[in-house]
């Protein structure tokens, strides 16, 4: 009955709406008395007629922050008259067309902001805009490189001119992204003015040159580099551009492809080519003494996480730095010796700073003091800041400028690296505290945040997560096994928002083979980009299984397509202690409270299955505080129209032993160990051996996690004596270091340093000195002494006795009788 009244009540509100005929037009995102201009109209049949006219989707819907990508906008109608201007961000506009087939078209502009813009569209050359959409403008190093022109050995053009580096340069661009016959190949440049972390800090792209000028698009340039003439090459910083012909030079926002912003080394002075390193080094001083004058940013950035398996682990946090990703082989130009950074994925909250960690084969941190290669923060995120826009936040080129060619001028042309790590210190791990991991899987089961394992198979939309101190709430949604032939439940959906961030749900899609990301409840497609910036949280889906969402405090959450369920992983980070409530618990160390009903009181007994249920019932949410979509007649019946626990279904509480079960023998064979009571379960109940395999490997990722994630000790740097050097450069519990001194030194203290439970270093501090050779002076000295001393009286003696026998050999007789005296 309730489902006949949910579908008379959508076919008398589509009637209504094509009688009244109310309209979209300044409406999108509305529901309207009669008809709706909501994105959920669409599948709910409910949309006024002009929906699509007014409310419009486009494609491409993302292209670079440098702008020059052509869009369609779908659906929408013009005619040959139509002057189509369109306004991003309510500030920027670029000039359409209509196409041979009658639709509109619009240019990106260049932006200083990444994620979603607001998009406004007119048709009658800017006197209104009527036509509401949305454009996702992409970071370049998250753009993928079909979208770009590439430099060939980019090495090259970053290193011109230093020793040996010289001869022509070459550039190729997919002919397709330029809509023109003939080209031109521009220059343009990047640098911020004004003083740093003040109101007059400002951006500034600028046309810099032409390269050529009604070159053939062929796809392909090359050129014989010069030092640039009337003061460019004080431009240091830039990218190149692919344009058509027909648009005077520096024209913005014009179709075009862009190459990579690159340190501009082919176009700097004459006086870099005569000497690089010099030149740098002035450079590098000039950077030195701007690094003493600007605030210390160090003290307020996230320290690294101790192992590679904790950095990749910590997926709320940090996230793979495109520039060394074990995953891509590992090409780490600007950190020798690493196989994978991350980066923290929020800026500090003052100075708008980052935070990158790097690794070695073995999963040690490498730290700038022991290598080029090691962790560095930077003074500019990388990826920008809300409200982005302006220094340092402007993604991608407040991080080269202050970062980058920094880098450049002491390590790479020159050899002054100790400048650059002076005020670029790696930050070590003794800080770092891990996060705390629940999760959810199978037909569902539950892990807290302080490990009690549990099963509620309620049928409804529940609180997993909610954080009054941190505005944090996280929902799930379960729904029967295979219809309601089998009474258990598996998580079907789960939506979340921090603060006033925007809401994202992750659902399963029709036919459990894929994930859908909704974002307000629009749905997203990540065919073009797996990462998104939006409004308070980031979103990243590398495949159609796999959807990760990351919110400013640190929390994390994970959710991996496993045989048609959701597995949700639910990271937390310190600052949640003591702060959390709901099916996933109260994270807070203690195991023994982590079951507390939604009316504050206590589940006595973790093993009674009933208990657990009304534990979990406790938990049902109100319409008022939902999160969820509901865009089919399905999801308003079942849960929006009705009670957020549906009490008349009742779960099988217990695996049922019966060895006359044809599936009983196989049960066996697949779940053994820990946590095979779930994976029995999802068999025996389930009747569904991969559901019961895939809950196994969910639980076993679980405890790989949770072991990744332990606390690790680290007793931090340690230097090798002054005159002497060390053997090992891993600081963790058990490490041992070994010191030595160099030739003609003598070393004191110990010659290993171990690493210790309490984080301190096991040994006497290690000095090398010269070597002390008082004693076997004075020794010498005595010797010598007594050798002379000997050697007179032997003189003496030798030289009386010559005389009395001189003496004896001219005496008279009568000398005997004196003898006889």
């Amino acid at each position: 009955m309730e489902r006949l009244t949910v579908v008379i009540f959508v076919l008398v509100v589509s009637s209504i709406c094509s009688t009244f005929g109310q309209t979209c037009e300044g409406n999108c995102g509305k529901q309207l008395d009669s008809c709706s201009c909501h994105s959920t109209c669409t599948s709910l049949s409910s949309c006024c007629a002009d929906y699509k006219e007014f409310c419009v989707d486009i494609f491409p819907y993302s292209g670079s922050i440098f702008g020059g990508t052509d869009f369609v906008i779908l659906d929408a109608s013009f005619n040959e008259s139509s002057n189509i201007v369109c306004r991003f961000n309510n500030d920027t506009n670029t000039l359409g067309y209509v196409d041979e087939n009658g639709q509109g078209h619009c240019i990106s502009p260049l932006l200083y902001q990444t994620g979603w813009v607001p998009l406004h569209i007119s048709s009658d050359n800017g006197t209104t805009f009527s036509q509401v959409g949305a454009w996702l403008s992409v970071h370049t190093g998250k753009l993928d490189s079909k979208f770009k022109a590439t430099l060939d050995n980019s090495t090259k053009w970053q290193y011109y001119g230093t020793p040996n580096v010289g001869g022509t340069l070459e550039m190729a661009w997919n002919t397709s992204l330029v809509r023109a016959e003939r080209v031109n190949i521009e220059l343009w440049g990047y640098r911020e003015t004004g003083e740093p972390y003040s109101e007059h800090w400002q951006a500034e792209w600028e046309y810099l040159y032409s390269l050529a000028k009604d070159h053939p698009n062929d796809g392909s340039f090359s050129f014989l580099p010069k030092p640039a003439e009337n003061g460019f090459s004080s431009w240091e910083l830039g990218a190149i551009r692919v344009s058509s012909s027909a648009n005077p030079d520096g024209m913005r926002n014009v179709h075009a492809v862009w190459t990579e912003d690159h340190a501009l080394a082919w176009h700097l002075e004459q006086k870099f080519r005569d000497d690089s390193a010099v030149w740098a080094l002035d450079k590098c001083l000039a950077w030195d003494q701007l690094e003493n004058q600007l605030p210390n940013f160090l003290s307020e950035i996230i320290d690294c996480p101790c192992t590679l398996a904790q950095a990749r682990a910590d997926t709320g946090r940090f996230h793979t730095d495109y520039g060394c990703d074990i995953e891509k082989g590992s090409v780490c130009t600007y950190h020798p010796g690493s196989v994978h950074c991350v980066r923290a994925i929020q800026a500090s909250p003052k100075y708008a700073a980052g935070q990158q960690c790097c690794y070695d084969s073995t999963g040690a941190q490498v730290l700038t003091a022991d290598s080029i290669g090691g962790s560095t923060p930077d003074r500019a995120h990388d990826w920008g800041s809300p409200p982005y826009r302006t220094p340092p936040r402007v993604p991608g080129e407040s991080h080269w400028v202050y970062d980058v060619l920094s880098f450049y001028y002491c390590c790479l042309w020159s050899d002054n690296c100790h400048y650059y790590f002076k005020h670029r210190p790696s930050s070590d791990c003794r800080r770092y505290q891990s996060p705390s991991s629940a999760v959810v899987f199978g037909d569902p089961h539950f892990i807290t945040f302080d490990g009690v394992s549990y099963s509620f198979n309620g049928k409804g939309e529940y609180s997993l997560v909610t954080s009054a101190d941190k505005h944090l709430t996280i929902q799930g949604r379960t729904e029967p096994v295979n219809g309601d032939m089998i009474k258990a439940t598996k998580l079907s959906a789960v939506a979340m928002r921090e603060a006033a961030s925007d809401v994202v749900e992750v659902r399963l899609l029709s036919g459990h083979n894929s994930l859908q990301v909704l974002l307000n409840q629009k749905a997203l497609s990540f065919t073009e980009q797996s990462w998104m910036d939006l409004d308070g949280v980031f979103v990243f889906s590398p495949t159609s299984t796999n959807v990760t969402v990351m919110f400013p405090s640190g929390a994390g959450v994970e959710v991996r397509l496993r045989e048609g369920t959701m597995a949700t992983t639910v990271l937390l980070p310190e600052g949640f202690k003591d702060s959390t409530l709901g099916l996933l618990g109260k994270l807070n160390g203690d195991a023994k409270d982590d079951l507390i009903l939604s009316n504050g009181q206590l589940v006595q007994n973790n093993s009674d299955p009933q208990e657990l249920f009304n534990f979990g019932a406790s938990w049902a949410i109100s319409n008022t505080s939902a999160l969820f979509t509901y865009d089919s007649t399905y999801l308003l019946e079942t849960y929006y129209h009705a009670h957020r626990h549906d009490a008349s279904f009742v779960p099988v509480f217990s695996v049922p032993e019966n060895p006359d079960d044809p599936l009983y023998n196989q049960v066996s064979e697949i779940c053994s160990g820990q946590g095979s009571q779930f994976c029995r379960y999802d068999i025996l109940v389930g009747r569904n051996l991969s559901l019961g395999n895939a809950t196994r490997l969910s639980y076993q990722s679980h405890i790989s996690l949770v072991d990744d994630l332990k606390r690790v000790i680290s007793c931090g740097w340690l230097s090798p004596p002054t005159n002497g050097k060390k053997e090992g450069t891993t600081y963790l519990q058990g490490a041992k270091v070994r010191l030595s001194c160099d030739d003609g030194f003598s070393l004191q203290g110990s010659s290993v340093r171990t690493c210790q439970e309490n984080g301190q270093w096991f040994g006497e501090e290690t000095t090398c000195v010269v070597p002390n050779n008082l004693p076997g002076i004075v020794a010498g000295s005595v010797i010598g002494a007594i050798t002379i001393i000997v050697m007179i009286t032997t003189i003496v003696l030798h030289s009386r006795k010559q005389k009395r026998k001189v003496c004896a050999a001219s005496a008279p007789e009568e000398g005997m009788s004196s003898e006889a005296f």
